[in-house]
């Protein structure tokens, strides 16, 4: 594993080298997304602040649609009432 701290690094390209999923709400996995070549499959969530319960009910809820956009996306953004797709 990362260990309890893992950098951004770390984590992006350990999701790179291992073909993981970055579920992060953090606007950094997506601008590096972007820029990078080939860069590990992002979800980035953009749900504002709601209970973990909500969070993985909804997730959860939407997460067949996300996993079909891969791995033509490079990144999958999650909101309450729609998906934005990033190829």
């Amino acid at each position: 594993m990362l260990g309890v701290s893992p950098s951004d690094s770390e984590v992006w390209e350990r999701a790179r080298s291992e073909r993981w999923v970055v579920v992060s709400k953090d606007a950094d996995f997506l601008h590096r997304a972007l820029v990078s070549a080939p860069p590990p499959w992002v979800v980035h969530v953009r749900l504002g602040n709601v209970r973990l319960r909500v969070f993985q009910e909804l997730l959860a809820g939407l997460w067949p649609r996300v996993e079909a956009e891969f791995p033509e996306a490079k990144v999958v953004s999650v909101f309450h009432d729609r998906l934005e797709v990033i190829r």
